[in-house]
């Protein structure tokens, strides 16, 4: 990655810094500043992270009219209640505690601004907790791991591997589901130089590149 940057990341997550940087794209990051506050409940959980992807997007759009811009918005779902980043260490434990051996849901909303236009889409990934113990949760929350993190979780950490299965979109749970990104990007006419050998190994069984569109971008590019 070099040259003058061609992007705009409107976050200051550091995980979906290190997912843009496998897109060979030069970028810059300026988070948006919007509240995150969520509902206990979200029937259309899919609808409000759409909502909020897009209106991080628009809010540091303002600040670079002649850069496109690139915001996600990440919520956990969890028996019908939206699970946001933990406050504390007693809603951490709440959190891996309730998420222990069960199944959620995982949605990402992407958003790219430019020239006025908006273009939105997200990723869904179901996720199985392992039976992790007591005594796990309470390493990781002595470690501060939980307290950035929507559910309390990241499914690439390595030290408390909370995460026994998936189904769907393994960069969707790290925050930034990559093929909706490329189309996104490729649709608001910025090209990404990728291929499948750059990006993460899970992307490879990822079923959200398996469609035809995403395929001939990546077969284009290689």
């Amino acid at each position: 990655m070099s040259g003058a940057p061609r992007l705009i990341l409107a976050s200051a997550s550091p995980r979906r810094r290190e997912l843009l940087r496998r897109l060979g794209l030069a970028f810059t990051v300026d988070p948006a500043e919007i509240p995150e506050e969520l509902p206990a409940q979200a029937p259309r959980a899919e609808r409000m992270a759409r909502r909020l992807a897009r209106a991080k997007a628009l809010a540091v759009a303002a600040r670079y009219p002649a850069l496109p811009v690139l915001a996600a918005d990440t919520v956990v779902v969890f028996r019908g209640r939206l699970l946001g980043k933990p406050a504390d260490e007693a809603e951490a434990w709440a959190m891996l505690r309730g998420l222990r051996g069960r199944w959620h849901r995982v949605i990402t909303a992407v958003a790219v601004a430019r020239d006025r236009r908006v273009r939105v889409d997200h990723a869904v990934t179901w996720v199985r907790m392992r039976e992790y113990s007591d005594e796990e949760i309470a390493t990781s929350i002595a470690r501060g791991d939980p307290f950035d993190k929507a559910g309390a979780y990241a499914i690439q950490d390595e030290r408390f591997r909370p995460v026994a299965e998936y189904r769907g979109c393994y960069c969707n749970v790290v925050g930034l589901p990559l093929a909706a990104v490329i189309e996104l990007l490729d649709r608001a006419g910025i090209v990404a130089s990728v291929s499948l050998e750059r990006l993460p190994p899970e992307c490879a069984r990822c079923p959200l590149f398996t469609s035809s569109r995403t395929r001939h971008l990546l077969d284009a590019r290689s």
